[in-house]
């Protein structure tokens, strides 16, 4: 686990820097060429003309083709259209030129496209190192044995399989984080989150992308050992599917959510057995899960928090999600909403919501507006923060969860600790 390359830092470490130098000095080198002026001209033509299709292009795939859902930031942007051009012009080094540039060129193109590329994780802020980018195992099972003294300042993160003994749905494993406390021969009732990440993804990203973990240590470190039990389940099934947190042909993740989660936690750690002792969250897809999760059980969820949820549950197109997770009925699908569920089990009593979306977020700052007046409408006590100078992605996860850890613990009855 400790391997220096496999932990080196891909978003603001030395190897991204040197890998900006290495793609400069390249670019550098293919720009001071001799060549006759016509051919000077020509070259900065195509250089130009790539960097107005590599905007176009990362136009039509947010903007136009919808392809992942979000908006796509003008960093990102900007960094395709920085790629076409690069490689754009270590095409022209092809042609007319020596053996060595020619080389030269050749060597360039994989670096270009491989330094936009970590260009755009940094601005998205997925995957922070490169073990995490090669998708290897950063954590092991859940050790779950007692500690006569336990460190206070380091919980447990590990990994578990939450059988699916009602609904059948084909889960990944899970991800668990013990604060301190818990790992003593006599711990203490504690409260409960079960967080969800977002579609594509898994229980790791909210660790690995989000620093989740780092956040709640920080926490258990200035409370005595004391921070709630997260449990991470896997809502989806496989990085690509989206059941859509329903129980449906695409799988019965509600039940496994609601019903198979909540039982393993009973089962396996003292919590806290009311609601207002557990809270249920996520991002983006998993966010949009417990805002149709959270105000249908009121029974067991007292918390929600929503990190740049959608308005409805989403899968693919709108006539693909209703015909894929309803059957083709419409009526089901709008009585899916969270809007719709917060109406139909309004007004609530003592429930909470805390809403968290970029400021850069053009799409999803309007959806949280709107779903945190529908709360509110519904008898909801809800908060909406926005992450300053941030969009649809993990940068707003980790501000959201250094800022809205200790509000949720507060609200589960941790704060006197």
């Amino acid at each position: 686990m400790n391997n220096p390359l496999l932990n080196a830092d891909i978003v603001g470490g030395p190897l991204l820097v040197g890998l900006y130098a290495g793609a400069s000095v390249f670019c550098l080198v293919l720009l001071l060429r001799r060549r006759p002026l016509r051919g000077a001209l020509i070259t900065t033509l195509v250089v130009l003309v790539a960097l107005l299709l590599g905007w176009m292009l990362a136009w039509l795939i947010s903007d136009v083709w919808n392809v992942y859902g979000i908006s796509l930031s003008v960093v990102t942007r900007l960094w395709v259209s920085v790629c076409v051009a690069g490689v754009a012009l270590a095409v022209t080094n092809l042609f007319r030129s020596r053996w060595r540039r020619k080389i030269i060129a050749l060597i360039a193109i994989p670096l270009f496209i491989l330094t936009a590329a970590l260009g755009i994780n940094a601005d998205f802020g997925a995957f922070t190192t490169v073990r995490s980018a090669l998708g290897l195992p950063l954590y092991p099972a859940l050790d779950t044995s007692t500690v006569a003294h336990p460190d206070l300042s380091h919980g447990t993160v590990g990994t578990v399989t939450i059988p699916a003994s009602t609904s059948h749905f084909d889960a990944r494993q899970a991800l668990v984080y013990l604060p301190p406390v818990a790992r003593r021969a006599d711990p203490p009732i504690l409260p409960v989150m079960e967080l969800m990440s977002g579609q594509p993804g898994g229980p790791v990203d909210l660790f690995s992308s989000g620093h989740l973990a780092t956040v709640l240590d920080e926490y258990a470190q200035s409370h005595n050992g004391y921070a709630p039990i997260v449990v991470v389940p896997d809502q989806l099934g496989s990085p690509e599917r989206n059941p859509m947190c329903l129980d449906s042909p695409l799988g019965n993740s509600a039940s496994y959510l609601t019903v198979d989660v909540p039982h393993w936690i009973r089962a396996h750690f003292r919590v806290s057995a009311e609601p207002d002792g557990w809270a249920i969250g996520g991002f983006s897809q998993g966010a949009t899960c417990s805002m149709q999760l959270g105000p249908a059980h009121p029974e067991l969820y007292g918390t929600i928090l929503a990190i740049s949820s959608e308005l409805v549950p989403q899968n693919g197109t709108l006539r693909n999600t209703i015909t894929a997770g309803f059957g083709g009925d419409a009526a089901a699908f709008a009585a899916a909403a969270p809007s719709a569920i917060l109406l139909a089990h309004a007004p609530y009593h003592g429930m909470k919501a805390i809403f968290v979306v970029g400021g850069n977020d053009d799409r999803y700052l309007p959806w949280s507006e709107i779903l945190a007046s529908s709360a509110t409408r519904a008898g909801v006590e809800s908060t909406l923060l926005v992450s300053p100078g941030t969009a649809h992605d993990w940068h707003t996860v980790t501000w959201a969860f250094t800022n809205t850890i200790p509000l949720v613990a507060a609200d589960l009855g941790l704060a006197a600790r």
